[in-house]
């Protein structure tokens, strides 16, 4: 989750309140850059209330700020965002994605740029490509020109899902995204008495705790640029069409977030109604839908009310448990499955269940809960998948870049049915989530293996190699 703030005084506390609107977008680390002619920067392990205990350093009238989720490259502190330099410009950047031709950027800094990377984090790829790029204009008299066109030299280069937002000691505030538009970022503003402060974040959410207005999603390819006196300029630099994620509305946003004119609680609920005919078609005939807490809720409540059955809340969550879906480990996401969820026992017993998941990955989770089901008494469980089934690795920002761990890719339902204990296992139809969004161009490259990204798939060993390299490295610290 990415945050950035222009602001006219101290914008450190908002930084901080805003990311932790977007803490469930990353719980590996946290970090904030601020500017006032000088960089102030920290960044920490952890949560945001962890790492924040203090802010007297942050000090700036504009900041940017990150809560990562680490699906490339170790967890440890060298790779916290945010990152600066201060050559050719300063310049400080956050990125939320994935570059999948890191191998050939990396070498092509270092033969033509003589820049040798510190990090396995994707930023440094995006940030010296950047750089580079600026460094070849007349940095005394840096005009728009030049950065729109380093913009969309950079878009050229880099392969992958990114959306980022910098700061540009002394010139003014930059946004850009991929030219598919893969990662979610919007654009809001508050009018203030000393002006109008933008801010720019991965999702709307965080743009209402802070009370700022949702102008804008960034289109796929688009820059927008605010110089020093506060002007807001755009340029769709390198746009090759769209290809939104699609699993940013099935598990990854908060449900209160609008991402393209779409409420994501709203899409979730017609997903949970889509699903009432697989359950028709069954045969299955459950007394109540309970849904996995929390992300499953809107889709159990579709179901439901489609189904004409009863609604019940069959698991209590304890809140103060992060989402274990982007854990770094297979151990951690296990103890927070464990930590997390409690059956209510005279809901559950006697009673013929349909679970509600927003998807099944690994199946660890939903192997966990159906056995806690069957221990507090469930007669019969049907495991729902609100997503369909997971086939393929997803390069582009969702940590699913393994196929060895995709359950659906090695094993037919019937198979997955037996491995996670319920009587039934039942999956969203891919056509029935395409026909939600006919008109919004989506990725769905985790489901059907068609990857919007050209050469993708040559870059893909190379990529679960390096994924391989670092869940290694993080079971290991």
């Amino acid at each position: 989750g990415i945050l950035g703030i222009y602001g006219y005084e101290d914008i450190s506390d908002d930084l901080v309140f805003g990311l932790t609107a977007l803490q469930h977008r990353g719980q590996d680390s946290a970090g904030i850059l601020t500017f006032d002619n000088n960089f102030h920067l920290r960044k920490g392990l952890g949560l945001v209330s962890s790492v924040f205990t203090q802010k007297k350093q942050l000090t700036g009238y504009c900041g940017i700020g990150q809560v990562r989720y680490a699906t490339q490259g170790t967890i440890d502190l060298l790779n916290a965002q945010p990152f600066v330099v201060n050559y050719p410009l300063g310049l400080g950047m956050v990125h939320n994605g994935n570059v999948i031709n890191f191998a050939e950027i990396k070498k092509l800094l270092y033969e033509e740029h003589h820049r040798l990377l510190e990090t396995s984090n994707d930023i440094e790829l995006i940030l010296y490509t950047f750089a580079s790029e600026l460094e070849s204009k007349n940095l005394m008299n840096l005009s728009l020109n030049d950065i729109f066109s380093s913009v969309e030299a950079t878009q050229r280069k880099i392969k992958g899902a990114y959306s980022t937002i910098s700061i540009i000691a002394n010139k003014g505030f930059l946004v850009f995204n991929d030219p598919y538009g893969i990662r979610p970022l919007v654009m809001g503003q508050k009018k203030t008495s000393k002006g109008i402060v933008y801010a720019f974040a991965s999702e709307s959410t965080c743009l209402d705790y802070l009370e700022y207005e949702l102008l804008q999603d960034l289109k796929p390819g688009e820059a927008i640029f605010i110089d020093k006196d506060r002007n807001v300029h755009k340029k769709i630099c390198y746009s090759k069409g769209a290809a939104f994620c699609v699993f940013e509305y099935i598990y990854f946003a908060k449900e209160d977030s609008i991402i393209h004119n779409r409420l994501v609680a709203t899409e979730r609920v017609k997903m949970g109604k889509l699903l009432a005919k697989n359950i028709k078609m069954s045969g299955f005939k459950p007394d109540i839908v309970i849904d996995i807490p929390s992300s499953a809720y809107f889709f159990a409540s579709g179901l439901a009310e489609e189904l004409g059955i009863s609604y019940r809340r069959g698991l209590a969550k304890n809140n103060h448990i992060g989402r274990s879906f982007i854990s770094p480990t297979k151990k951690t996401r296990e103890v927070m499955v464990q930590q997390k969820l409690n059956p209510i026992r005279d809901i559950i017993k006697g009673k013929k269940i349909a679970v509600v998941d927003d998807s099944i990955v690994r199946g660890i989770t939903s192997k966990y809960i159906v056995n806690l089901l069957r221990q507090r008494g469930a007669k019969e469980i049907y495991f729902i998948s609100a997503s369909p089934p997971i086939k393929y690795p997803c390069v582009y920002g969702i940590d699913m870049s393994v196929k060895q761990e995709l359950i659906a890719r090695n094993y037919d339902l019937d198979d997955i049915a037996d491995y996670i204990g319920a009587d039934a296992l039942i999956y969203q139809s891919i056509d029935d989530i395409k026909s939600l969004y006919h008109d919004l161009p989506c990725c769905y490259a985790c489901f059907s293996g068609d990857y919007p990204i050209e050469k993708t798939k040559e870059f893909l060993g190379q990529i679960e190699q390096e994924r391989l390299c670092s869940k290694h490295t993080n079971r290991n610290m």
